[in-house]
């Protein structure tokens, strides 16, 4: 499906203007486009993809090192919270990125939300590329910098660079002082297309469960439910700012 947004209004989104539109273009191009468009005069985005990659890897990374004294461990666990992919489709939707995809017609109407938000952050990613191709390293931080480091905030309050389950046990074990345990409670479905519904408990109280394809997405999603339930944030974090006058 082509895109009927114009780059113009992608470009306002985003808060950058390129100096080649062709280079934007590129980033939006999904491999599956090319399937049913075999004269485009485009490749598919995954190149971009990895240079973006690797462009806000860096971007990130600089920022919390340069801004934090907090162990490598730690950092690195924030640093995953703020490039994964559910992060990065988030923000591709609030920049509303998915307009202007160039993708084939069943990728354009597949209703699964996890394969269009994989896209998605695959092509946020090819998009960073492109403005670092386009604009240089600098434009591409700053545009990190506005789009995606304001993020870390609210995954520090909340505990956000822990996974679900471990921000459920590590809360219930400091609130209740009961480690949680996982039970499926529902399965349904044929073997390639299995559905899984599981509960996590508290002792023997149900505390609330969740949905997948998979027992650990529904473990995930159950112990998500779960803090939500409780109204659990996660355990909370000692932020060390770095000391601007200290040695590196």
């Amino acid at each position: 499906m082509e895109p009927n947004e114009s780059l113009e209004q992608l470009e306002e989104s985003l808060g950058v203007v390129f100096a080649d539109k062709i280079v934007l273009k590129q980033a939006l191009v999904h491999r599956s486009y090319l399937n049913e468009h075999k004269d485009f005069e485009l490749n598919q985005n995954e190149r971009l993809e990895f240079l973006g990659d690797a462009v806000l890897e860096l971007v990130i990374t600089e920022y919390l090192y340069f801004n934090f004294q907090n162990p490598e461990g730690e950092l690195t666990n924030w640093r995953a919270a703020l490039v994964n992919a559910k992060m990065l489709a988030a923000v591709a939707k609030e920049v509303n990125l998915e307009p202007f995809l160039y993708m084939s017609a069943g990728e354009a109407k597949d209703t699964n939300q996890k394969a269009r938000d994989y896209i998605l952050a695959n092509a946020f990613e090819a998009v960073i590329g492109a403005i670092y191709l386009d604009q240089g390293y600098n434009v591409a931080k700053d545009f990190l910098m506005r789009i995606i480091v304001p993020k870390l905030e609210n995954i520090l309050a909340n505990g956000l660079y822990l996974d679900s389950k471990s921000r459920f046990q590590e809360s219930a074990q400091e609130q209740v002082g009961v480690t949680p345990t996982y039970k499926v409670l529902e399965e349904d479905g044929p073997d390639h297309d299995k559905q899984f519904k599981v509960g996590v408990f508290l002792d023997k109280e149900l505390v609330a469960s969740g949905g997948g394809t998979s027992k650990q997405e529904a473990q995930t999603a159950a112990a998500e439910a779960g803090l939500q339930a409780k109204g659990w944030k996660g355990p909370d974090v000692k932020v060390v700012k770095r000391d601007p006058n200290k040695m590196i």
